[in-house]
């Protein structure tokens, strides 16, 4: 930890969490749980997201170029959390457990406990260290279900999650 950080500092930043999936160049698919996704510029409109550099998702986005993002609601389980956010995708065929659409870039755009989607080609990349910042060009979305999005503090605060090692939130 940097001297002179308090990591209560970062943990006040407000994110939401979400499911980010890709395929890969041979049409498997694979999605994982990301709680750092955000809008980057509108127009034209543009979405980030964070995926650590091990994760099978990262080598389905860098394979393919495309992503999707749903958003996940307040009413997501703790089993589908864990399915998306615990469980590697070189172990378990994560999309067999779950609803979802192919969407119009190829990837699957999970329907579960979402409130809305969206689907990007990405454009650049940055090399964050543990992690890739992918930037994409929104090429598709639309709102897919009632509710609020769930946020990464909700999450925390009501479902009494935890932050994998993975993640770039991680508290150790």
């Amino acid at each position: 930890m940097s001297e002179g950080l308090d990591a209560k500092a970062l943990w006040s930043i407000s994110y939401g969490l979400y499911v980010v999936s890709s395929r890969s160049g041979e049409g498997r698919l694979n999605g994982q749980i990301a709680n750092s996704v955000f809008q980057v510029t509108s127009e034209p409109p543009q979405v980030a997201a964070a995926i650590n550099k091990g994760n099978l998702t990262h080598e389905y986005i860098e394979e393919s170029g495309v992503f999707a993002v749903s958003v996940l609601s307040q009413d997501v389980t703790m089993k589908f959390i864990g399915l998306f956010g615990f469980r590697s995708g070189r172990e378990v065929d994560k999309l067999s457990q779950a609803r979802y659409m192919p969407g119009a870039t190829g990837v699957p755009v999970v329907l579960d406990y979402s409130v809305s989607f969206i689907e990007a080609e990405v454009v650049g990349s940055l090399d964050v260290g543990t992690h890739t910042i992918f930037v994409g060009r929104v090429v598709a979305g639309r709102v897919i279900g009632g509710g609020r999005p769930l946020t990464y503090a909700e999450y925390h605060e009501l479902k009494k999650g935890k932050a994998p090692k993975a993640a770039p939130t991680y508290r150790g």
